[in-house]
């Protein structure tokens, strides 16, 4: 009998590997990094890596360890290959920090070209108080087993282009959030799924970055097709997630002008609202 495959652990998997940074010797605040194919969705490299990417090198920037707030303007599109991370103090605090933070690649000539800019404040979720007043309920998801993956779908893909993040995601969609899959979207701007790494690497405040915005785009149950490129996106980490399987729930009231807001949450496995955002992103009208 084969044996079960090995669980990755947080610094394992292969989420760390493809997010790590290095300081350039003698460059304090500069940090290399290689931006990896396999989080490729259609077209582009998914927006929620590259700030989990940049959030990783402005914990290593800044005194305190956990993101709590993160703005991105996402500037141009980022592609696979080697990447620069410039990161600078903007204040630091007692109990927060604030730094900025620069992604850039390079073009033909081998200039460098901005592609993502961050503005966040930083803690330590472990110092938090452990009082909660909300009025906030988590999506309301089928069982586990009654949801489905990419795996699930019948036939050829629906997304064109490159679907290489799903393979590194153990995704499991609403089916009240599927028909866009089957050719019978709903017109309801609304996505829910559960959420995990494919490789089982528990949550933890940068994977958070990557699930606010890992689902497909609301804009397939509007009944649109092709890339959403995220224009701005601000998420709050709220507290350190527990083990086990993440809820996501992502929902648009609004798109306008060519342009749509995704407001996503994100619960752990103890029922606790962990992270929420709110992107801007350019809707694929042609």
């Amino acid at each position: 009998m084969s044996e079960a495959p090995t669980k990755a652990t947080i610094g394992t998997s292969e989420f760390d590997r493809d997010t790590a940074v290095t300081e350039r010797p003698g460059h304090p605040g500069v940090y290399d990094a290689e931006l990896s194919a396999g989080w490729t969705i259609i077209s582009a490299i998914n927006g929620g890596y590259l700030l989990a990417l940049v959030g990783r090198a402005l914990a290593h920037a800044l005194p305190h360890p956990d993101p709590f707030s993160l703005s991105a303007h996402y500037l141009t599109p980022s592609r696979p290959g080697p990447a620069v991370v410039r990161t600078a103090p903007v204040r630091t605090g007692r109990t927060l920090s604030t730094g900025q933070a620069s992604l850039f690649q390079y073009d033909d000539q081998g200039r460098e070209v901005e592609r993502l800019r961050v503005l966040a404040s930083y803690g330590d979720l472990d110092a938090l108080a452990d009082d909660v007043r909300t009025t906030a309920q988590p999506p309301a998801l089928p069982p586990y087993d009654r949801c489905f993956g990419p795996q699930d779908m019948p036939g050829k893909s629906p997304v064109p282009g490159s679907n290489a993040i799903t393979e590194r995601l153990t995704l499991r969609l609403d089916p009240a959030t599927l028909g866009w899959a089957l050719g019978a979207p709903s017109g309801k701007g609304e996505m829910r799924s559960w959420f995990g790494l494919a490789d089982g690497r528990d949550p933890d405040p940068l994977s958070l970055l990557l699930a606010v915005d890992a689902l497909p785009p609301t804009a397939f149950e509007l009944g649109l097709k092709g890339w959403v490129p995220t224009v701005e996106l601000t998420a709050h980490i709220r507290c350190r997630p527990a083990p086990g399987p993440l809820r996501v729930s992502v929902t648009t009231r609004n798109l306008a002008g060519g342009f749509l807001e995704e407001d996503a949450e994100v619960w752990d496995d103890a029922g606790r609202l962990v992270a929420q955002s709110r992107q801007l992103a350019r809707a694929p009208l042609g």
